[in-house]
């Protein structure tokens, strides 16, 4: 780090996490509890892209949109997990404002990217359930590679611009980053220039991620509600209701802490409750997404027992 003495301006070149906290009793602990989470995510999900790659009764748009969702998990997890971990067992954890960077475009380009799959899965369930004649019609494998190519390039480009944004301004404040990971709102309170327009960016586009892919998965629901309440068979409003039990608890938790974490008043913000937010979207979720599908759906564990057989 050097200091320009004509302008008071810190030129950053690396940056100091304080991490997920700093009493030295936890550490060792809570560097074992990462570890265990970590590696299950990587696993689970590795195991979720093998499993619905390899079974042929798993080729299905579902599957293609829970494998996407998968990967994305892994990568958003691996950015930022083993930088983490590093944090428990070191003294000072040290990454270069480049590594940063790239931490922040990716991660911010997996985590829209999951919005819209998601979003797309919402949307894979309506049209099951609501037109089951026309689903291999509607839901083709152009249309599949569409709904994610689209999200993919879109983040990738909003990534990009944020971060581009973000650090072709001044660190004039410090450069220690109250986090465990390189995120908007701790980079942006380290910086010493005025935020105002990078951080109306930053709302604007939030805002309508989220609540464009909100949209479609509300509008998709409401109609796969209708329908289901619609049918007279008990045991064809439990099949319905099973089928799409697994997506919309992954739904509830993933857009649940993203609203509590990016859509309150800046005034309530808390760096402590903040981490603890990203420590369960950033980590929890990934390692959660795949055991909720494996262990609430019958096919993905028919199709487990079918590989441990081989």
């Amino acid at each position: 780090m050097e200091i320009e003495n004509e302008t008071a301006v810190i030129t950053v070149t690396e940056f100091i996490f304080t991490g997920v906290t700093d009493r030295q009793d936890l550490q060792i602990p809570l560097f074992l509890v990462f570890l265990f989470i970590y590696s299950v995510t990587v696993v689970a999900n590795l195991g979720m892209v093998i499993l619905t790659k390899m079974d042929s009764h798993l080729q299905t748009p579902m599957y293609f949109f829970l494998r996407h969702l998968a990967l994305i998990d892994i990568g958003y997890s691996t950015a930022i997990g083993p930088k983490m971990l590093v944090s428990f067992v070191v003294d000072k954890n040290v990454i270069s404002s480049t590594k940063c960077a790239v931490q922040l475009f990716v991660f911010v380009t997996l985590i829209i990217s999951e919005l819209f799959v998601l979003s797309a899965m919402a949307y894979d369930r309506y049209v099951a359930i609501c037109n089951p004649l026309l689903y291999t019609v509607i839901m083709s494998d152009r249309v599949c590679w569409v709904f994610v190519a689209i999200p993919y390039l879109y983040s990738t480009f909003v990534s990009l611009l944020i971060t581009i944004k973000i650090f072709k301004l001044s660190f004039c404040r410090s450069n220690v980053i109250r986090h465990f990971y390189c995120d908007t709102l701790p980079l942006l309170s380290m910086i010493c220039s005025n935020t105002r327009d990078i951080e109306l960016t930053i709302l604007i586009l939030s805002a309508f991620n989220l609540f464009s892919s909100l949209l479609v998965v509300f509008v998709s629901y409401f109609f796969i509600l209708v329908a289901i309440l619609r049918m007279k068979s008990a045991e064809g409003r439990l099949k319905a209701f099973s089928t799409c039990g697994s997506h919309f608890t992954v739904l509830v938790v993933f857009y649940g802490t993203l609203i509590f974490m990016y859509v309150q008043p800046k005034s309530s913000h808390s760096f402590d409750t903040d981490k603890m937010a990203s420590v369960f979207y950033t980590l929890v979720i990934p390692m959660l997404n795949p055991l909720i599908y494996s262990l609430r759906n019958k096919e993905v564990k028919a199709a487990l027992k079918r590989t441990l057989r081989k």
